[in-house]
């Protein structure tokens, strides 16, 4: 019954205190529920793919959580994250940049980014919960001219993740090339069903792959 949940789930894990064992856990469960990717930190990227050999996409962050570091280092961290086997690429915009109305510096960045990222996908963090309306539907209009795959609500490491009502004006005002990616709080199997119904192509969440376990656990699965 989950399965269309799944299939569009980065499997997360970002926390500082992350370790090989735990991100080898990811893995494990990535693959066996055959999720979308797992999305865990740079640092760890080299080790994941060798280990996933090219059975399941590694997804990793750039300028994350802040966002505030030179587009250099981004374009950096962004090309050795494809060096090493990264597959798809979440990067943090200039938030800063945002509130000063710098928007050709923020396309430049993304575009830079993309440019970096070698053909591989690229979603762009705008973390919502300290935008107004009017700088999510700016940010809306920036990542689909600078030709971005997704654009994707929170990092989970501010004071909010995603909500329907962002999803929804997301989707509503992107391209229609451009996919929505929520990710922060989707706690609940109906948080995910939520989201999907307003438009969201892809999940970043560790919790729904934890619900699946859960219920298998307690036999009472119904994956």
């Amino acid at each position: 019954m989950y399965e269309d949940i799944l299939k569009i789930v980065d499997h997360t894990l970002l926390a500082q205190t992350a370790t090989w064992a735990e991100i080898k856990q990811i893995c494990d469960d990535g693959l066996k529920y055959r999720t979308a990717s797992v999305c865990i930190p740079p640092s760890y990227v080299k080790q994941a793919a060798e280990y996933l050999n090219g059975k399941l996409k590694v997804c990793t962050v750039i300028g994350f959580p802040n966002g505030y570091n030179t587009t250099a280092v981004k374009c950096f961290e962004t090309a050795e994250a494809v060096k090493e086997g990264a597959d798809e690429i979440d990067m943090v915009i200039n938030i800063g940049w945002l509130k000063d109305k710098r928007y050709d510096d923020i396309l430049n960045e993304i575009k830079a980014i993309k440019a970096a990222c070698d053909g591989k996908l690229l979603k762009v963090i705008i973390e919502t919960c300290l935008l107004t309306e009017e700088e999510k539907i700016k940010m809306c209009e920036i990542v689909t001219e600078a030709g971005a795959d997704f654009i994707k609500t929170s990092t989970g490491f501010s004071k909010g993740g995603a909500t329907v009502a962002d999803v929804a004006l997301m989707r509503m005002n992107v391209g229609s090339e451009v996919k929505v990616k929520a990710a922060g709080g989707i706690s609940s199997i109906e948080d995910a069903r939520e989201m999907m119904a307003v438009g969201a192509d892809r999940l970043g969440t560790s919790r729904i792959v934890k619900i699946v376990k859960s219920e298998e656990n307690t036999d009472n699965s119904t994956y």
